[in-house]
């Protein structure tokens, strides 16, 4: 309980600080390579919820173009992704900004992904309870599947870990993650390029 409290959020502050540090010239070339491959801004901004609903907005690298129809919607995901974008993606490289919302206290290391706001109402109670933490950059239900899982049991893995928080559960899941980074594992559903959308149980 004391390192969910107040053990997780030092070490958060931390880690993210100096790993950002690190790898900051990294941050540089991405950007700077996205910025001229494509056109306005390299960096992807979106409204989520964060701890306790509150939301917030997370911040990656973009990794698709904002490609529309002759009716002014956007192309569906698989035609936008850039190729630099699939390597991102494949390699996490586009998660590093993320580090940002870390430090500042949006998001945690480790937690539950960040989702759509467009989700909340179609939550059930035991659902929702995963927003009782602060979203993280990696979590227990992305070691075991990403967006390789459907909805019933990646919601089932946020709530888990939100019942079994603890610094040998964190440190965990981090070996995992990098282990999966590595291999590539779980980078996107069978059907999309990412996760089907959320409609409701």
């Amino acid at each position: 309980m004391i390192y969910a409290q107040f053990g997780k959020r030092a070490i958060d502050l931390v880690v993210a600080s100096v790993v950002f540090i690190l790898v900051f010239p990294i941050f540089v070339l991405v950007a700077i390579i996205l910025k001229c491959s494509i056109v306005g801004n390299p960096f992807f901004l979106q409204e989520r919820p964060g701890k306790n609903g509150f939301t917030f907005n997370v911040i990656k690298f973009k990794t698709m173009t904002n490609k529309k129809d002759g009716n002014g919607i956007l192309l569906p995901d698989h035609l936008r992704l850039t190729r630099i974008g699939i390597f991102l993606r494949a390699t996490s490289l586009d998660e590093i900004p993320q580090l940002l919302n870390v430090i500042v206290g949006n998001m945690s290391l480790i937690g539950p992904r960040p989702l759509l706001v467009e989700y909340l109402p179609h939550y059930t109670k035991e659902q929702a309870r995963r927003h009782e933490v602060r979203p993280g950059i990696t979590g227990w239900a992305q070691v075991n599947g990403r967006n390789l899982l459907d909805w019933k049991e990646r919601f089932r893995l946020d709530v888990w870990y939100v019942d079994h928080i603890s610094l040998v559960f964190d440190l965990e899941i981090v070996w995992i993650t990098v282990v999966k980074v590595f291999k590539k594992e779980g980078v996107s559903s069978t059907t999309y390029v990412t996760m089907e959308k959320f409609k409701g149980n």
